[in-house]
């Protein structure tokens, strides 16, 4: 008898806060359809890439393990099923999944999402009311799930994930569900990613990053009285719908990126940024850790802008949009 897939889980997009909400800055992170994943077992009657589904289930084995000795040690935050976790395991449990890794979408969150919600005993279900301390104690359970995969967790990722709403970040502590705003009807405004044509890898580029904020002076400055403010300054303009104002600390906020993370700038993309910059057609920044993967783009002429990018042989995925007919 064949066994049920679990609930398909979406990835996710961090628009602010990259790099700085390690530091206590706000975020703005919303979920993101066009790339998702569930648990599923192998099914010879329709297509299953087998090679695939034996490496996800040989990893899942190893998560498996950390699980148990975490619920051994008495350590475990989450009252997760570990028994029925490895007997689906012996059945061929893996991780279908189209969200690429290296790309700063959350392809470790979706998939601690999906094993919160067929695992753990009596899971939060998706709710349109969530109290801080709710929000609060999953998103703590999540980041102990997650750290397996990075070696720590803030657990926002797989927050995200779970909950399928946009939640803005006051801080780590202080997490809220958002809206956010329509679009002017006059403007084909729209958010889009860029394909850096490589993966990034997250875990130096943070390493580094923190480095230079503990050791640089001059980089911590940086972060403390330029980077974190402006970050915020973009996230409270976009939620309080101050289209002008967001544009123009958007703008501010993708200079300095280029200039002060030119690390996490991925060298394919570096002219097109520039591009942008120059021509106020669109305005590249961060998405994720850098270094390769996706660049997130906002533009108020989505048309004008994917016609450009096209003449480039380049493609745009649109994340959120408004275009008129």
């Amino acid at each position: 008898m064949q066994k049920e897939a679990g609930d398909i889980f979406y990835s996710k997009i961090m628009l602010f806060g990259e790099y700085t909400i390690i530091k206590g800055s706000m975020g703005l992170t919303i979920p993101y359809s066009h790339f998702n994943g569930q648990l599923a077992f192998p099914n010879r009657d329709s297509y299953t890439d087998l090679a695939f589904a034996q490496r996800s289930n040989q990893h899942l084995y190893e998560f498996w393990y950390y699980l148990q000795s975490l619920a051994n040690s008495g350590e475990l935050l989450s009252d997760f099923n570990t028994d029925r976790l490895k007997e689906d395991l012996d059945d061929g449990l893996y991780f279908e999944s189209t969200i690429p890794e290296g790309y700063g979408l959350g392809s470790s969150g979706a998939l601690v999402a999906a094993f919160f919600r067929k695992y753990v005993s009596n899971p939060v279900k998706n709710k349109t009311e969530w109290s801080p301390r709710e929000i609060r104690t999953l998103k703590e359970q999540l980041a102990q799930l997650e750290s397996w995969f990075h070696g720590t967790s803030s657990g926002i990722d797989p927050l995200i994930c779970y909950m399928k709403h946009p939640l803005l970040l006051r801080d780590l502590d202080h997490i809220e569900p958002v809206g956010l705003p329509q679009y002017n009807q006059q403007h084909s405004d729209a958010i889009f990613l860029m394909n850096s044509g490589k993966p990034g890898r997250t875990a130096p580029l943070v390493q580094n990053f923190m480095h230079r904020y503990h050791h640089d002076k001059v980089f911590y400055n940086f972060v403390e009285n330029t980077l974190t403010p402006l970050n915020n300054t973009c996230i409270n303009n976009l939620i309080g719908n101050q289209k002008e104002k967001f544009y123009n600390s958007l703008k501010e906020l993708s200079a300095i990126q280029k200039e002060f993370l030119q690390q996490m700038v991925p060298s394919t993309v570096r002219q097109l940024w520039d591009d942008g910059l120059n021509s106020d057609d669109y305005y590249l920044k961060l998405c994720g850790s850098g270094g390769g993967g996706f660049v997130l783009g906002f533009t108020r002429n989505y048309i004008k802008t994917r016609d450009i990018f096209e003449s480039k042989g380049m493609e745009i995925i649109p994340v959120y949009q408004d275009l008129k007919k």
